[in-house]
């Protein structure tokens, strides 16, 4: 038993220890603290980001007015959700996994498109090297920010090892 423990743990730390650097992902608030609603420049707001294939857009609105589908560009400039590709619609506090390279379409339904509430945003694969750091003056408020957060993997395999360290250390066999 205390064999199978141990090997158990080694292959989780090797596991953690390989997907740390490369599984980061962040959970963006689309529109930053306005989030999804009418006239919002969201246009503007997506050049400020920058899109990684893993990250995840999280859509704030009010459910009862308001909706997210994700369409084709086509459908993007007709400001049509008809034929779309995904209804992101849930709750209101929705987010969307970005998992493929390439350009992603968003838009409100309800004629609500028309004003603004329309997201056309490029996912690329890889962080372009790192730039040096920003001058103080130039830095976005903490609400602008991209939020981080936890790879899913990283965190199955803290919940994993959870108990069974408990039990290593307090009940051993």
């Amino acid at each position: 038993m205390r064999r199978l423990l141990w090997w158990s743990l080694v292959a989780a730390a090797m596991a953690v220890a390989a997907m740390t650097g490369s599984c980061e992902a962040d959970l963006i608030k689309v529109g930053g603290k306005q989030g999804w609603r009418p006239d919002v420049n969201y246009t503007e707001w997506a050049m400020s980001e920058d899109f990684y294939v893993g990250d995840w857009l999280y859509f704030i609105f009010d459910k009862h007015y308001f909706t997210v589908f994700e369409v084709n560009e086509t459908n993007y400039k007709r400001c049509s959700e008809k034929e779309f590709i995904t209804n992101i619609t849930k709750g209101g506090r929705d987010v969307f996994n970005l998992a493929q390279e390439r350009p992603y379409y968003f838009l409100s339904s309800g004629g609500y498109c028309w004003h603004g509430m329309r997201l056309a945003i490029n996912v690329t694969s890889h962080m372009p090297p790192a730039a040096p750091a920003p001058s103080p003056s130039k830095t976005k408020s903490a609400a602008d920010q991209k939020m981080p957060s936890i790879s899913p993997i990283v965190l199955s395999v803290i919940v994993f090892l959870c108990p069974l360290l408990f039990n290593f250390f307090f009940f051993p066999v």
